[in-house]
C-alpha cells in the first residue's frame, strides 16, 4: 500500500477560531486536530511509488449542512522560497466535484498517469475547495469555505528519495538572525518548528512554530528576532529542529550578514 500521512485534518468553526488564519494554513499547523469539526480529511499527505501509483482519500461531512467540494490536481515546484502550482494531467483526482450529505463520507481517488522520475521525488498537490452557496446571508469573515492543499509525493524509480540538509545562520540588521536551509537531497522535507540556542543554555535565543515545506534542491530562509540579545559574530549556536524525517540537533557558526 502507498505510504500516507497518519494525521486526520478536522476542519470546522473551532479550527477557524483557534487559528485565526486561513483553513489551508490551519491544516498545516494542526495536522492531527481533534476537536469538533465540519469536515474530516484523511490522509493529509499521500506518498505514491512506481509499485503503488494510486491512493484513496476519505472526506467526511460532520456538519448538518451538505458540502460541495471542487478538486484539482496541480504540479508543485518552488522558486526563491515561493510555491508554484500549475494544473496538470500527470496526476488525476476523481471525482473532480462532489457533494457530501450531512453525516456521510466521500472517497476521493488519485492516481499517477506518468512514469516516476528515475532519480528524484515528484511533488504535486490536490487542491480541495468548498463551493459556498450563492446566497449565504450572515456569513462572517471567518466562515469561509474549505481551502486545503494535500501534498502528494512520488518516489523515484530507483532507490528511496531522501532530503539532505545544509543549515547556515548569519546576522541581520536589527539584532536579527537569518536561518537558511538548503535541501541538497532528492526529496522534500517539512520543518514543523525549531529553536536556536546559545550552547550550554536551555533558553531559546529565537525560534519559530512553523510548518514549512522545502522541496528537493530548494532553499528556504527564516528571518528571526533575537532582541534583546545580540549574538556575537563567529559564535556558536545550537539548532534544535523537528522535521518529518526526524529531529535535528546541530551546531552552527554565526556568519556575517
Amino acid at each position: 500500500m502507498p505510504r500516507t500521512g497518519t494525521g486526520v485534518i478536522a476542519i470546522g468553526c473551532a479550527c477557524r477560531a483557534a487559528c485565526g488564519i486561513t483553513l489551508y494554513a490551519c491544516a498545516l499547523v494542526l495536522p492531527a486536530l481533534a476537536i469538533a469539526s465540519d469536515l474530516l480529511v484523511d490522509p493529509v499527505r499521500i506518498e505514491l511509488s512506481p509499485q503503488h501509483p494510486s491512493a484513496a482519500i476519505h472526506i467526511r461531512n460532520n456538519s448538518n449542512q451538505p458540502k460541495t467540494i471542487k478538486v484539482q490536481a496541480v504540479t508543485w515546484s518552488q522558486l526563491d522560497g515561493k510555491n508554484i502550482n500549475e494544473p496538470t494531467s500527470e496526476l488525476v483526482a476523481s471525482p473532480q466535484a462532489f457533494s457530501i450529505a450531512p453525516g456521510r463520507s466521500q472517497i476521493l481517488r488519485t492516481a499517477l498517469r506518468r512514469a516516476a522520475d528515475p532519480e528524484h521525488e515528484l511533488a504535486y498537490r490536490i487542491q480541495l475547495r468548498e463551493l459556498q452557496p450563492q446566497s449565504a446571508p450572515g456569513l462572517t469573515s471567518q466562515e469561509v469555505g474549505l481551502h486545503l492543499d494535500l501534498p502528494v509525493f512520488v518516489q523515484p524509480q530507483q532507490g528511496i528519495a531522501r532530503p539532505q540538509f545544509a543549515w547556515t545562520v548569519s546576522g541581520a540588521a536589527g539584532k536579527r538572525l537569518q536561518l537558511t536551509l538548503h535541501n541538497l537531497g532528492n526529496a522534500h522535507v517539512e520543518v514543523s518548528d525549531f529553536s536556536v540556542y546559545v550552547p550550554g543554555s536551555d533558553k531559546p535565543l529565537t525560534g519559530e512554530f512553523v510548518s514549512t515545506w522545502i522541496l528537493a534542491g530548494q532553499t528556504h530562509s527564516w528571518m528571526l528576532d533575537t532582541d534583546p540579545v545580540d549574538p556575537p559574530l563567529g559564535g556558536r549556536l545550537r539548532l534544535s529542529a523537528y522535521t518529518d524525517t526526524g529531529n535535528i540537533e546541530t551546531e552552527l557558526t554565526l556568519g556575517p550578514p
